[in-house]
């Protein structure tokens, strides 16, 4: 087929579903409660936090942030999935995929930012509890989340402006079942070595500097913890981490997940298991981590409930 400009592509095949008709109505199903499950679980988190005078912190504040973030990530794949499967339609328009490109990594980097922010609101908590309402005032935790959502949205605008140079050819089918940047880069009938460029910076930004950042403030708190004479206070400190942690390992393996598949394996079914671990996943497991893992957490939303 001969290539066009991208402007006048219609449409692409997202292929990454199974084509068996017998399994459509499972998939649905499935999708769709775990869908309701993480808009619902994150909705609650959000609520107990915002109706609770005692969970107006930083450490809650930042994390009402990633239940939204959550909510966002999902909703960007998961409902276009639904009506595909609904419709037994595999189509998405040009437009369509730019958006969802533009949204996934805007954000899964808010999702890596806030992680690290989260990680350092702890690390000042179990370092130098002294300071922590000085330093963790109301004006930085503020600056710090415009900070993330300034920077996600314009390295997000950049690729997909940069994508908008690319021509693909008419009926391009794409191995997944959403637009994810690198299967898209992919099928492209042009050259995509500088969006490929921009790939690295990206990753060196939204990925490498979060992940050392939340590496370097469990190192300074680990060491923290282990200087504390008293066991009571090791436990209570790092009760204070345990959550956060549990978020971080899970949405960090899930990741890994991902790479790894579409790194060392060709097999499209395999890269989309994985991508449904990192996009669906992880977004319903975090509520669950926190009310469980966290005592206040749980508090609040017997009260919001009852």
């Amino acid at each position: 087929m001969e290539a066009g400009n991208s402007t006048e592509v219609p449409q692409f095949l997202l292929l990454g579903l199974p084509e068996d008709p017998a399994l459509q109505p499972v998939l649905f199903g499935l999708f769709l409660s775990m869908y309701l499950v993480t808009v619902l679980g994150n909705l609650l988190i959000i609520l107990a936090i915002s109706s609770d005078p005692h969970l107006h912190t930083p450490m809650y504040f930042f994390l009402s942030q990633l239940s939204c973030v959550d909510i966002c990530f999902t909703s960007t794949t998961v409902p276009k999935m639904l009506v595909n499967i609904q419709t037994q339609r595999k189509d998405i328009s040009y437009v369509g995929c730019l958006t969802q490109v533009y949204f996934l990594m805007a954000f899964a980097g808010l999702e890596d930012f806030l992680l690290t922010v989260m990680a350092y609101d702890r690390y000042v908590a179990v370092c130098h509890p002294l300071h922590y309402t000085a330093v963790m005032n109301p004006r930085l935790c503020g600056l710090l989340v415009l900070a993330c959502w300034f920077t996600v949205f314009w390295v997000s605008l950049l690729h997909t402006l940069l994508m908008l140079r690319l021509t693909f050819c008419a009926g391009t089918k794409i191995q997944h079942f959403f637009c994810e940047l690198g299967q898209v880069l992919k099928v492209a009938c042009s050259d995509p070595f500088i969006n490929n460029i921009a790939v690295y910076v990206a990753t060196a930004l939204l990925v490498v500097f979060p992940l050392t950042g939340v590496l370097f403030s469990y190192s300074q708190i680990i060491s923290s913890i282990a200087r504390m004479a008293s066991t009571e206070g090791r436990y209570k400190a790092f009760s204070t981490c345990g959550s956060h942690l549990s978020v971080v390992s899970l949405f960090y393996v899930t990741s890994l997940g991902v790479y790894l598949s579409t790194a060392v394996t060709h097999s499209s079914q395999r890269s989309s298991i994985a991508s449904v671990m990192y996009t669906v996943v992880t977004p319903m497991l975090n509520p669950f981590i926190y009310s469980m893992r966290n005592r206040d957490v749980k508090g609040a939303l017997g009260r919001l409930l009852s």
